[in-house]
């Protein structure tokens, strides 16, 4: 029923909140951990292939981040992605893994999915290295305040990283009438 490319586009579009990181520095912990709860809630928004065979696909997600259990930084999301009446289930784990991180998206680049394999936390903003098959990819998502998010996705074609995703999510838990009054 559906594109072995809407699946893969899919599963990027999840990563948008499912990021991981190098810890660098004794900082980096507590700052990681920080980050990922702050993706925490309920997120939704419409994507776009912006490249590609598909350029021009418009599609919608609707996903819930919660930070990983236990004591270390990470997260795990549940959600949907929809193009027209067609929707794929999306989850994705991301685990602190000693100084890295490390998780799949869908079942992992064994099945239809991705596997995490690199990145970075850096203020608001994220990059994370993705692999599937004989495909290399970045995500970078922007967090731009406490209620919208910005993901950018990328693919190595030969000595380039060329964006083929972009997707702007919206927090869907966020309360307008209490964020409006706090100053």
């Amino acid at each position: 029923m559906f594109s072995r490319r809407f699946l893969l586009v899919s599963s990027l579009a999840a990563a948008a909140i499912s990021t991981g990181a190098w810890v660098q520095s004794a900082d980096a912990a507590p700052r990681d951990k920080a980050f990922f709860q702050s993706i925490s809630g309920t997120w939704s928004g419409p994507g776009e292939i912006v490249a590609g065979k598909y350029k021009g696909t418009k599609f919608t997600c609707n996903l819930t981040g919660k930070p990983s259990d236990g004591g270390s930084a990470g997260v795990k999301l549940d959600g949907t992605c929809r193009v027209g009446v067609f929707q794929q289930p999306m989850s994705a784990e991301i685990t602190q893994n000693g100084g890295s991180y490390s998780g799949k998206f869908l079942d992992g680049a064994a099945g239809k999915g991705l596997d995490v394999t690199s990145g970075a936390v850096n203020d608001n903003t994220v990059v994370l290295g993705l692999i599937r098959q004989k495909l290399n990819g970045a995500m970078i998502a922007r967090i731009a305040d406490n209620k919208s998010m910005n993901v950018t996705i990328s693919v190595k074609v030969g000595d380039q990283m060329v964006p083929v995703i972009g997707v702007t999510l919206k927090r869907a838990d966020v309360d307008q009438m209490a964020v409006g009054s706090i100053q």
